[in-house]
């Protein structure tokens, strides 16, 4: 088993957990926050399942029908789990709502709190892990399943301050206070992720860094006279590149394909733990005014 997959059955361990205590619990204290984390967590399993179905099939070979792999259903998992934690949000913001107007008090705080301070020592675990297996694989699955139990870390901590709070001041609204601002947080949250996921799906090209490094090593080899018609964009761990490299008409195709080489092990090393893929026109005049159109 692959380490990102690994991190989607740990996450997915963990949710239950985490499932089965807050859902006690926030039933019987009657906890907007409590029983919104509970159902967040319901919702951490059956995304952490997807998650690694997605993984299975992103890490799959190219094949006669898929000639460029899978790589961009991380995106599209990307963009159904924001679309869950914004569900989740809104959820929260109403039962946070309801709570201050029909003045419901919180039963059973020593225990809510307790799970609530488990919560945070579980979910805290997680999300270093998985962001330790993030800085590994470049994995966007991982990478949206961190930010999702960061969220979550920040929502335990709120709930567990509304709930010392109220413990000491007896301010029972204080909790629908505290859901709201948590929804509202994670909806912020939520929405990065749908946007970076559909970006991606749309092709949107390598950042602006990425690709100024991609100029300067092309332009930097004596051979070339010019580049145009570079295009990035990124699927999953895989980063395309596209760009017609000029020459001089007198240069060999031996040699420009040797620059051609020399230009993709450059461009490798400004993200080594990427899956890079080149196409690399080799032209022998600048023909762009030619075929500027039909770019």
């Amino acid at each position: 088993m692959t380490l990102q997959k690994s991190a989607t059955v740990v996450a997915s361990i963990v949710a239950a957990v985490l499932v089965l205590i807050k859902l006690i619990v926030g039933i019987l204290s009657g906890s907007a926050a409590v029983l919104a984390s509970a159902i967040d967590s319901i919702l951490d399993i059956a995304v952490s399942m997807f998650n690694y179905f997605a993984i299975s099939k992103a890490e799959k070979a190219p094949s006669e029908k898929f000639n460029y792999g899978l790589g961009k259903i991380e995106a599209l998992a990307a963009v159904i789990e924001g679309t869950v934690i914004t569900v989740s949000g809104l959820f929260i913001f109403y039962k946070g709502a309801m709570n201050i107007i029909e003045h419901k008090e919180i039963e059973y705080l020593g225990s809510s709190i307790l799970v609530m301070v488990i919560s945070i020592v579980l979910t805290g675990g997680l999300v270093l892990f998985l962001n330790s297996v993030y800085k590994k694989t470049k994995n966007m699955v991982v990478k949206s399943d961190a930010l999702h139990y960061k969220t979550d870390l920040y929502s335990n901590s709120a709930v567990l301050a509304s709930l010392a709070i109220i413990y000491f001041t007896d301010w029972h609204w204080i909790d629908g206070i505290f859901g709201i601002a948590i929804a509202i947080y994670i909806i912020k949250e939520a929405f990065e992720l749908i946007k970076e996921g559909t970006l991606m799906l749309l092709d949107v090209s390598l950042d602006e860094e990425t690709v100024e490094k991609i100029k300067e090593i092309i332009t930097k080899q004596p051979e070339v006279t010019g580049f145009h018609f570079l295009k990035t964009r990124k699927s999953g761990s895989d980063n395309f590149v596209d760009v017609h490299v000029v020459f001089t008409p007198d240069i060999s195709l031996l040699a420009a394909h040797r620059v051609s080489d020399r230009i993709e092990e450059e461009i490798k090393k400004i993200d080594p733990q990427a899956r890079w893929h080149f196409t690399i026109h080799l032209d022998p005049y600048d023909d762009y005014e030619i075929h500027k159109e039909e770019e």
